[in-house]
């Protein structure tokens, strides 16, 4: 048999040659599979893609299907019949209890249809036309959760009312999971109407109410079919942020909740639920006053709502997982000290109140905070006589102007900014500034030119004298020297809220035109003692539950400014103690820096001061109890004017006393800024007296002063203050014994006076500060009765 010839073209083929020429395996033409090399290797191929989507696809199917048939709805939860929160003194022993039920189950029929609207306009729009669940909003939250960016709502009606009734606040992925598949068993099982009602019942409206009916009776005193469209708008507003938007206990926050109540009823008009005619003329239904608990009388109530606040602000805890309760609050407050700052209120200023006989002893409140500048604790607080007759804390309120006792802040910033005056002379407390009254401020855009209190000119004193009595003048020109916006960054810094209200960059914010509460400027306050360095203020030592430790937020000190600009500042606020408007605080018997302020048309008067170891802030304000509008403090006490070195000051210096008793009296130790450094003490000075009262309180020349010492020749130095001038006669030497300036500013004060300013004739102030017309300790007062012997001054509409 012979061979086959093979076809003509073709080539053998050694089995060892791998194919060419685009031949391979299956024949010539077919292309081989390339190979993946480098980098590529890594990447994943569709087909992984496709499959990994798939099974991803088919992972999640089989978890729904599974969690739907493994999660049942469970019974009520604990919060459905809330537990009381115990809160205790930083010794353990008890402060109160809160959180008792306040809850009254009503059927939908009851409630009124526009309240029932209202509340969907506020929290679910879309309840009747949507599904159990939204997956979108779902998703959001557990994601914001899971990288720590917070809590965020989005959730169905249908969900809250899952996560009210059936399981809690807690947020965690594995609740939220639950609530998920909660909510679509109970929209498959359950009506809407079912949903809705229950909802009404179960959610917190802030006031321990649980539910419409008794969120009805805490705010409005009426059951929930009494109920206007406009109160239940407001009850719905209450849904988003219970305690915050309580406009009575959180007067602050007025402008966020009115905001919210206008979005519910314009949510009402666009859905049809409410006529546009109707909502324009809807206005706003003030909530009743609040009706304490017994248990929370006398400042236990204060301290409470404090606490809470302060865990809810922080995000600790939200107000309505807290409201379920079972928390055990340890708090910084101090048991012992807490009494005595209760005792010197009412030694002081409650123990002389006579409203049967003055009736401005109804306008008189009074607030307080105590810190540690060590460790930022609260160490005591004074809110008010009593929660269950004022409900208003006075610690923590934001409505009143803080005064002078700002001015501080702006020297501070003048030291940590290394600024200087329009002519380039750095500013330390030995710079000389003209003090006149009502001198235009130079340098700045806006044209001001502040009154002094008592409009006394002061002419040429130093920064140092300037705050010892508080001269509006000088801190004006200051703060536009250093720069506005620098003032305000360093009082931010200093621990004053950026959002305080009222806080505007102008050269106004040196006279403390800011509406800071009490436990804000003990903060800021604080920083200063601790040579600058901050320490965020907390009210908690520890909160616990069922055996678990809730964790607390970060408090790391910072550097807020340096040592040399806090230290610098308390230097000269040693000297407002020892020689000016704060000398009352003498008589606690430590070392103190402090300043005194008096608000716009004296409706508050404060004493913001601090020793090496305790910062205390304490304020009067003036408030009508039956109006809530604030008034001035004309005749309070029976005194013409409240000034912070006044009332406030004893109270500040009866606490710090006792609180103080068992320590020995420490000195500041103080790194100050070159050219700060004041000159020697006299050789001899008479003792101070036992109160001086605040330059708003009596007239300067009234007010008992050093007598050696005054500022250059024959004044701070050698002089004198009542005898010599304040260059060649005493600082204060013209008011009584001497002219101002070679026997009196201008011969015999600002302006014309008979007076020649001898050390036994002239007057600065009484003859001369004011057009004065006769000189002489006694004589008669200026002819625009401004002098201190012409009888009361008319009342002063500016800031000490």
């Amino acid at each position: 048999m012979s061979d086959q010839s093979p076809p003509g073209g073709w080539i053998p083929r050694d089995p060892d040659t791998p194919p060419h020429g685009g031949g391979g395996p299956g024949g010539p033409g077919k292309k081989a599979r390339r190979r993946r090399t480098g980098p590529r290797r890594l990447l994943p191929t569709w087909r992984m893609v496709l499959g990994a989507v798939l099974l991803l696809a088919l992972l999640i199917g089989g978890g729904l299907v599974a969690g739907y048939l493994l999660v049942d709805i469970p019974p009520a939860n604990a919060a459905a019949t809330a537990q009381s929160n115990v809160y205790l003194y930083s010794d353990g022993s008890q402060i109160a209890r809160d959180g008792e039920v306040n809850r009254v189950n009503v059927p939908l029929s009851q409630i009124p249809l526009t309240v029932q609207e209202a509340v969907l306009a506020a929290e679910d729009r879309d309840f009747y036309s949507e599904r159990a669940v939204d997956p979108k909003a779902m998703v959001r939250a557990a994601w914001n959760t899971a990288t720590g960016k917070g809590t965020q709502s989005g959730s169905t009606i249908t969900q809250q009312y899952v996560k009210n009734y059936y399981l809690g606040q807690e947020q965690t992925l594995k609740r939220k999971a639950k609530e998920f598949f909660i909510a679509v068993k109970l929209g498959r099982e359950k009506s809407k109407a079912y949903i809705l009602e229950g909802y009404l019942n179960t959610s917190y409206f802030g006031r321990n109410a649980y539910g419409i009916q008794a969120a009805s009776q805490a705010y409005y005193g009426k059951d929930v079919g009494s109920l206007t469209t406009a109160e239940g708008a407001y009850l719905a507003t209450l849904l988003n942020s219970p305690s915050a938007f309580d406009v009575v206990s959180h007067p602050q926050s007025r402008t966020r909740a009115l905001a919210r109540w206008n979005y519910v009823l314009d949510g009402m008009v666009k859905k049809g639920w409410l006529p546009a005619a109707e909502r324009a003329a809807t206005q706003f239904p003030e909530p009743g006053k609040v009706r304490a608990a017994a248990g929370l009388s006398g400042q236990r109530g204060y301290l409470v709502e404090a606490i809470k606040e302060f865990i809810v602000d922080r995000k600790i805890l939200d107000d309505k997982t807290l409201a379920e309760g079972g928390y055990r609050i340890r708090t910084t407050i101090d048991r012992r000290r807490q009494a005595d700052f209760v005792e010197a209120v009412d030694d002081q200023m409650l123990g002389k109140l006579d409203p049967g006989t003055r009736k401005a002893d109804r306008l008189v409140r009074a607030g307080g905070v105590s810190i540690d500048p060590a460790t930022g604790k609260v160490v005591a607080m004074y809110g008010g006589v009593d929660y269950t007759r004022q409900y208003v804390n006075n610690a923590t309120r934001h409505d009143y102007q803080v005064a002078s006792t700002f001015k501080p802040f702006v020297f501070a910033a003048a030291v940590e900014n290394d600024s200087r005056t329009q002519d380039g002379r750095r500013i330390t407390p030995n710079t000389i500034y003209n003090g006149d009254n009502k001198r235009p401020v130079t340098g700045g855009r806006i044209r001001f030119a502040p009154e002094n209190e008592g409009q006394i000119s002061y002419g040429n004193i130093t920064v140092n004298t300037a705050t010892d009595l508080s001269v509006n003048a000088v801190y004006a020109q200051m703060a536009v020297d250093v720069g506005t916006a620098r003032v305000k960054k360093t009082a931010i810094d200093l621990g004053i809220p950026e959002d305080t209200p009222n806080f505007v960059v102008g050269p106004a914010m040196a006279l403390g035109t800011l509406q800071a509460s009490v436990l804000d400027m003990t903060q800021a306050y604080a920083t200063l003692a601790d040579h600058g360095r901050r320490t965020p203020y907390t009210f908690v030592e520890e909160i616990a539950k069922g055996g678990d430790k809730i964790p607390l937020p970060e408090r790391t000190p910072v550097q807020a400014i340096s040592r040399e600009a806090a230290d610098t500042t308390t230097s000269m606020l040693v000297s407002v103690v020892d020689n000016g408007t704060g000398t009352t605080a003498l008589a606690a018997g430590h070392p103190a820096a402090g300043k005194t302020g008096t608000g716009e048309l004296d409706r508050s008067a404060w004493f913001a001061a601090y020793t090496p170891n305790l910062v205390t802030v304490v304020a009067m304000m003036g408030q009508d109890p039956d109006t809530g509008t604030l008034e001035s403090l004309y005749g309070a006490l029976g005194e013409s004017r409240i000034g912070g070195g006044g009332y406030p000051a004893r109270i500040w210096a009866a606490y710090t006393k006792t609180a103080l008793e068992a320590t020995d009296p420490v000195d500041f130790e103080l790194d100050l800024q070159p050219g700060a450094a004041q000159p020697p003490p006299p050789s001899s000075q008479s003792n101070p007296p036992p109160e001086t009262p605040d330059d708003d309180t009596r007239s300067p020349s009234l007010r008992p002063t050093p007598t050696s010492g005054g500022q250059d020749n024959g004044g701070q130095d050698t002089g004198g203050r009542t005898q010599g001038g304040q260059d060649n006669g005493g600082q204060d030497g013209g008011r009584d014994n001497g002219g101002r300036t070679q026997g009196g500013q201008d011969n015999g004060g600002t302006g014309t006076s008979t007076g020649q300013g001898d050390d036994d004739t002239g007057r600065g102030d009484e003859g001369g500060a004011t057009a004065g017309t006769q000189g002489g300790t006694g004589g008669p007062a200026g002819s625009d009765g401004g002098g201190v012997f012409g009888g009361p001054r008319p009342p002063s509409a500016f800031l000490e």
